[in-house]
């Protein structure tokens, strides 16, 4: 079977008579210049020269073990960064296993058949890559998507224990104070200066509780509402129950010691005496003596 002309040709120019050959010293070009059009033999062989010379290199870079399957190397995959960057693409192979088919080159054919397993095995593992790649990132999302929400858990939970702390601490002072503010109070009741000199240490003594008082609500302590309100227990204590006309069963009507609040939480709760509603009716003596007198009257007929 004759083989086909391959399909690329050498470019010559005529020489004039007067034209003379340089010397052996003269550097003459060993390349010829070629068409750029490939032919399908020749991008295949440029694959395979490649791919030897790839077997080549990892060959005498490797070391030597006893386990020859170690140092053999997986069909129809790329050695190295260079082959992997010089491989044609499929369009080109297919343009050139379609020629190399009508021109009957079956060396050609089976090289470039080669070439396009090399190209798609690549592609695969390349795809199989990507899809590492992407489940590495997906997982690295939402391991960051965690770690920041438990950042976030952790800050809150740590500014809730800072401020639960500094309330404790600021609750325990003012607690140590209270006694003081009954003291005021107490003061205040049984004091009631005549001369003139008592007044003026009276004033002195109201000037300071009233600036106590005042630091006492800077710090947010508030007192606990008693007389007039319905009794509570989580911030009354009854420590007594009276009859009253003026308030209903279940109202508070005195004051025996001042409660007080941090904010939200209960410092000291207040003492309190509560209604028991207005009792029973009581008659008057002298009704009740003149509705014996008729009940005891004969009757005149």
């Amino acid at each position: 079977m004759a083989s086909a002309l391959p399909n690329h040709y050498l470019s010559f120019s005529l020489l004039s008579p007067s034209t003379r050959f340089p010397s052996k010293s003269t550097n003459v070009p060993k390349t010829l210049a070629f068409a750029r059009t490939p032919s399908p033999r020749s991008l295949a062989s440029q694959v395979s020269r490649r791919r030897f010379g790839g077997s080549l290199r990892a060959a005498e870079t490797e070391p030597e073990t006893v386990n020859e399957e170690e140092n053999q190397v997986p069909v129809d995959q790329p050695e190295n960064k260079e082959e992997q960057e010089d491989l044609p693409s499929m369009k080109v192979l297919v343009q050139a296993y379609k020629k190399a088919i009508l021109d009957g080159d079956e060396k050609g054919v089976s090289e470039i058949e080669a070439a396009i397993r090399l190209v798609k095995n690549e592609k695969n593992r390349l795809s199989l890559k990507f899809v590492e790649l992407t489940t590495e990132i997906a997982s690295g999302k939402s391991n960051f998507l965690r770690l920041k929400a438990d950042f976030e858990n952790y800050r809150k939970r740590t500014e809730k224990d800072h401020l639960s702390l500094t309330s404790n601490a600021r609750g325990e002072v003012i607690e140590s104070l209270l006694p003081l503010v009954d003291s005021f109070e107490r003061a205040k009741q049984n004091l009631n200066p005549e001369t003139e000199k008592e007044k003026k240490i009276d004033t002195s003594y109201q000037g300071i509780y009233k600036q106590f008082v005042e630091i006492m609500r800077c710090l947010r302590v508030a007192v606990v509402g008693t007389v007039g309100k319905p009794f509570d227990p989580s911030i009354h204590e009854a420590i007594a129950r009276e009859e009253s006309q003026k308030f209903r069963e279940g109202i508070v009507t005195h004051e025996i010691q001042r409660g007080f609040v941090l904010g939200d939480r209960l410092l000291r709760s207040a003492r309190v005496k509560v209604s028991s509603g207005p009792g029973p009716l009581k008659v008057p003596l002298a009704t009740m003596e003149s509705s014996e007198d008729t009940i005891a009257m004969p009757n005149s007929n």
